[in-house]
């Protein structure tokens, strides 16, 4: 297998491969990989050779700014548009017309071409049937929470730091412990004020109806010994 060299990649067409490649979001791995390089012998070419050090920057920032839009979008909330379709047929005259006015063009850039090929790429361009929209919905798209911590965390970091929301989530979390908190000292009050009221417990010999029954007893014996 022959060793690629930077030579071959220096072409105007080789370049803009480069660059569309990391257009495409391939990392500089990949792109050695597709050149038959290592990683390192990449950014040995970087480094000496400025052209490709920068079909790979200008590749790169243009997937930058698109993923950077997207996130915005995310971020900021968007709208989605869906619209539905009604195929419908082409009235014949207009359809011929058409199709003259093609095979005309067509037969001008392809003179070699027959008769035969150039009606048959005049249908295959002109269609016997049209796409026509009936119904177009417009749908609002929430902002993403995750999107929105990424995007404050990178542009404003002194601001909006890890620490940052660690204190937001333990300020949610101190204010949830103190009112549980508040909720045990409340039920605490409740049960003591339960026990300043006054309990009458009866013991066996105190109970209601014991006298009568030790009278009754007592009569009972007078009886006897009489």
């Amino acid at each position: 297998m022959t060793r690629a060299s930077h030579k071959d990649w220096h072409s105007k067409e080789q370049l803009e491969k480069l660059q569309g490649w990391a257009r495409d979001g391939l990392t500089d791995e990949q792109i050695a990989k597709n050149i038959g390089i290592r990683r390192p012998t990449l950014y040995a070419w970087k480094k000496e050779h400025p052209d490709i050090a920068d079909a790979l920057k200008k590749g790169k920032e243009v997937v930058d700014v698109e993923v950077e839009n997207a996130l915005l979008k995310k971020a900021m909330g968007t709208t989605a548009k869906t619209t539905q379709y009604k195929m419908v047929k082409v009235d014949s005259d207009v359809l011929k017309a058409k199709r003259v006015k093609y095979m005309n063009a067509y037969k001008l850039d392809h003179p070699d071409k027959t008769k035969e090929e150039i009606v048959i790429a005049a249908a295959l361009a002109i269609p016997t049937y049209e796409r026509i929209p009936i119904v177009e919905t417009v749908q609002e798209v929430a902002p993403d929470t995750s999107a929105i911590i990424f995007w404050l965390k990178n542009r404003l970091p002194e601001k909006y730091r890890d620490q940052t929301f660690r204190r937001l989530n333990k300020a949610q979390a101190d204010k949830t412990e103190a009112e549980i908190e508040r909720i045990n000292a409340e039920t605490k009050r409740l049960n003591s004020n339960d026990e300043g009221i006054t309990k009458i417990v009866f013991s066996d010999d105190m109970k209601p109806g014991k006298e009568d029954d030790t009278d009754q007893k007592g009569d009972e014996s007078d009886g006897a010994n009489a």
